[in-house]
């Protein structure tokens, strides 16, 4: 008979509904979330806090207590962890923001990228940034759906500390493919998905679901902040052979 071999446990900040923890979880990690709201759909251990905090109080030596039920996850340190993943906020680096800041208009997002990296790079754990294209940080790699065959292009950003990639995907030309909707009155045909907001023809939850690759839950801006799983299932796969 095999010897089952614990799964590395990776610590997943800023969770959301779980989009970058299902990808860790298939590439062989087991996932514990943090994140400020609440996350009912979240998939794996969660616990609702803010972010920053937990990994100040993990830096000091201190324990965090995921779940007082668990006896696994009662009292965690930050030696429970072998890796953390963080996707900070993107609201005050999309594109939208900076257009309304360049009209003067101030929608209240803050930075919470750049007081994040100090912290982590304090745990001296291998760690991965996720964030949106102009956010203040190295692109060590840039993804994109149509590398993993998805119809959503969600360019996203990934910051690699303390480890590095062994191979990258190819990037395929977004020459002959059209984003589906309404744009400046007019009605567009495509084969790929806009998933964000509410109108424009963008689609229904299930178009939404298949574009994005998710299935663990159907609320609409869940799917809209969260990333493709397979973006970190990609990345968790290498992150694993490093560290192992």
């Amino acid at each position: 008979m095999g010897v089952d071999v614990p799964r590395p446990r990776l610590l997943d900040l800023f969770a959301g509904a779980g989009g970058a923890a299902v990808g860790y979880s298939r590439a062989g990690f087991d996932v514990v979330g943090v994140d400020i709201a609440p996350q009912p759909n979240y998939p794996f251990p969660f616990h609702q806090a803010d972010a920053l905090d937990v990994l100040r109080r993990l830096i000091a030596g201190k324990a965090v207590c995921f779940n007082p039920l668990d006896d696994d996850l009662k009292y965690l340190t930050l030696a429970a962890f072998a890796a953390i993943h963080v996707s900070p906020p993107c609201q005050a680096h999309c594109t939208l923001t900076k257009g309304h800041l360049a009209q003067g208009h101030d929608n209240g997002w803050t930075d919470v990228l750049t007081p994040t990296r100090p912290l982590l790079v304090a745990t001296g754990l291998p760690h991965v940034i996720e964030n949106v294209p102009g956010a203040p940080m190295r692109a060590d790699l840039t993804l994109c759906g149509l590398m993993f065959g998805l119809a959503v292009f969600r360019h996203r950003l990934f910051e690699l500390e303390r480890w590095e990639l062994t191979a990258r995907p190819e990037h395929p030309t977004h020459r002959g493919h059209r984003v589906a909707g309404w744009r400046h009155g007019m009605k567009h045909e495509g084969d790929m998905t806009a998933v964000y907001g509410n109108g424009g023809g963008k689609g229904d939850i299930p178009t939404w679901q298949a574009a994005m690759g998710i299935d663990w839950t159907d609320v609409r801006h869940e799917i809209a902040e969260a990333i493709p799983p397979a973006y970190t299932e990609f990345i968790g796969a290498q992150l694993l052979k490093a560290i192992t």
